[in-house]
């Protein structure tokens, strides 16, 4: 008994895991053929400049984080100096040619006066930081983590909107179709029709208004369709279809458990909490400035004036201690920094909470909405192909009965896209694909 028990324990953990797609940015080009929503989300990712910008900032990310390792490393350096010089009283090179000082003219120890030559190697070791150096790496490995939830914040974003532009235009598609047929239906009843000049103007009114919503379909349609390539990035002119069901769905759950995946899986919240782990370190590192530092110094070179026979060596010890006027004040500005992201952080969970409560509540009343909408539409809609040839040839009742027909129609069309994109922003608001 206890193992089902741990089984259904564990798939339970397992299905918000398991009902999350991953969409790749590696995808062809599948322009000019019809596009399902998976297409189109691989698509309009693989062409949106943001999503791959902040690919590019975890690629920065993880190179700053390998960086930061190598500060547990010796630094080596290797110099070798040809210097020709004129000097009346020693002097000393500039740093960037190995800080050597010459000796003047007349000098024993060197056999000409204006020329000097060495090469030699360095090696210098953190001994000890007061904790900086692995500062620096907890700072890499925490903006990395916040960088990756940056990412998924712009993935989700642009998912979220695919989806809606796509339900958007299946339902125009849809759209078009539905009026066109009423509106090609109504025609050929109108032309048999007889009667008095009256009930011919209220014919030719209705025709006419059914013309219009037709038009209006085909507006609506293309509209939709310029939003879709906008979601896609593909030049205005691109041609393209898209194929899907366009049908009533059903999300089970409840709102407690959405609640409960949306603090598991939003990533504008993982964002605020790396936030918070970035201010951390931020302390830590200011109040590092207080130890010294323990640095290990070692060095071999060869110089000489004519050859490089003249051998040096030296292995130093250094503890350098730094004295600055400013350590306080930046102590109180981090963890001032480290107070403000965290109220940031509890106002973005409590808009979280909002913002799943009122999507599940939007998703739950489309989805009953559409169901209700769908079984007033089917009926009419047998009822309407029942029998169409016995239409009287007078009365305006048939088309008055179309032009009812249509307007249901709309209405539940009207409602599976809102279903839909209620669907999408429920996902979006819980960071996880349903």
């Amino acid at each position: 008994m206890k193992k089902i028990i741990w089984a259904v324990l564990l798939l339970c953990v397992s299905l918000p895991s398991l009902a999350q797609k991953e969409y790749g940015i590696k995808f062809s080009n599948l322009m000019n053929e019809e596009l399902s929503l998976e297409s189109a989300i691989r698509l309009g990712l693989e062409n949106n400049s943001q999503f791959l910008m902040a690919k590019q900032d975890i690629i920065i990310a993880e190179q700053k984080l390998r960086e930061a390792k190598f500060r547990y490393l010796p630094q080596f350096s290797l110099q070798g100096t040809a210097t020709f010089y004129e000097a009346d009283y020693p002097m000393v090179l500039p740093e960037n040619v190995a800080n050597r000082v010459l000796p003047a003219k007349g000098t024993p120890i060197l056999d000409k006066d204006d020329r000097f030559f060495g090469v030699g190697i360095t090696a210098t070791q953190y001994i000890y930081s007061g904790g900086r150096i692995h500062g620096t790496l907890k700072t890499a490995r925490a903006n990395l983590k916040q960088v990756r939830s940056n990412y998924e914040i712009v993935k989700n974003r642009i998912v979220r909107d695919i989806k809606i532009s796509f339900a958007k235009l299946l339902y125009a598609q849809q759209n078009e179709q539905l009026t066109l047929n009423v509106w090609q239906q109504a025609q050929a009843w109108s032309k048999n029709y007889s009667g008095d000049v009256w009930t011919k103007m209220q014919i030719s009114a209705l025709l006419a208004q059914l013309q219009s919503q037709y038009a209006l379909a085909i507006n609506e349609r293309n509209n939709a369709r310029m939003d879709m390539l906008a979601g896609l990035n593909k030049e205005l002119n691109s041609t393209f279809t898209i194929s899907g069901e366009f049908a009533p769905v059903q999300v089970d759950g409840d709102l407690p458990h959405f609640q409960l995946w949306a603090l598991e899986f939003r990533p504008e919240l993982k964002s605020a909490i790396y936030e918070l782990e970035l201010d951390n370190i931020a302390i830590d590192l200011a109040l590092a400035k207080r130890y010294p530092d323990i640095i290990l110094n070692a060095s071999y070179e060869k110089v000489g004036s004519s050859d490089l026979e003249d051998v040096n060596k030296q292995i130093s010890l250094s503890v350098q201690l730094p004295l600055s006027y400013t350590i306080s004040e930046q102590i109180a500005q981090q963890r001032a920094e480290q107070r403000k992201n965290n109220l940031r952080r509890a106002t973005i969970e409590d808009k979280i909470q909002v913002e799943v409560a009122t999507s599940f509540e939007n998703n739950l009343f489309w989805q009953t909405e559409a169901r209700t909408r769908e079984t007033t539409y089917r009926t009419l809609d047998k009822m309407l192909a029942q029998d169409t040839k016995n239409v009287p040839h007078s009365g305006l009742a048939p088309l008055q009965a179309l032009q009812a027909y249509l307007q249901t129609a709309q209405l539940y069309l009207q409602a599976v896209r809102e279903n839909h994109i209620a669907k999408a922003r429920l996902e979006w608001s819980i960071g996880q694909d349903l």
